[in-house]
């Protein structure tokens, strides 16, 4: 797998939980006003656009080709190979 993909994949693991979390603080907002409880302005149809640096990006593909060379690595076959 080349960086550019790890890149296109870590950012939309990055997106899909922004939006869950998102996701989840509307359906309660929606909760809360329906219930009387809350406020809840007007639905704006914006999207929301979140800028991750590119700094963290790749660190975390550091990361992630650390474990696969180790993954990839006689000791891990051997440590794999005791716990079975």
């Amino acid at each position: 797998m080349n960086e550019e993909n790890l890149r296109d994949q870590i950012n939309q693991l990055i997106r899909n939980e922004i939006q869950d979390n998102i996701n989840d603080f509307v359906d309660m907002k929606e909760e809360e006003r329906k219930s009387g409880l809350g406020f809840v302005g007007a639905d704006d149809n914006n999207d929301l656009t979140v800028r991750i640096p590119n700094k963290e990006i790749d660190k975390i593909i550091k990361e992630y080709k650390k474990i696969k060379k180790y993954q990839k690595s006689s000791l891990f076959e051997i440590k794999k190979l005791n716990q079975n």
